[in-house]
């Protein structure tokens, strides 16, 4: 499965800017530009976490914005503006980059309490 979206307007969600996202199951790619254009790839396995945000405007156009917080040196945020199909978007690199991370075995776990840890009067 695949997405293709284009950054829009916010105005009336017309796509008239030159930045386009494709969203695979292994890679999120933006390409911006008219006379140079820039390609910028990121593995779904570097995607840490997605943030998804609408504003009013957003919300009548039916456009949204989704963030993804990566682990990507180039672009450590991955700023997907005005674009349609955010949620779902959303929602496709949530499941494929867990995925991707369960296929490379980059899996991070935290320990959030292991049981060893002092209490502060414990310590002389």
């Amino acid at each position: 499965m695949e997405f293709v979206e284009k950054r829009r307007w916010l105005f009336f969600g017309l796509p008239f800017t030159f930045t386009k996202y494709t969203v695979k199951e292994d890679m999120l790619t933006v390409s911006t530009g008219l006379f140079k254009t820039v390609e910028n790839d990121c593995y779904m396995y570097k995607v840490q976490d997605v943030q998804h945000s609408a504003t009013l405007l957003e919300k009548i156009f039916h456009l949204g914005t989704v963030i993804c917080f990566t682990g990507d040196t180039t672009n450590p945020q991955l700023v997907m503006a005005h674009i349609r199909n955010s949620r779902e978007i959303k929602e496709f690199i949530l499941e494929y980059s867990e995925k991707a991370r369960i296929k490379r075995r980059t899996v991070n776990m935290l320990d959030i309490g292991s049981g060893d840890i002092q209490d502060i009067d414990d310590i002389d």
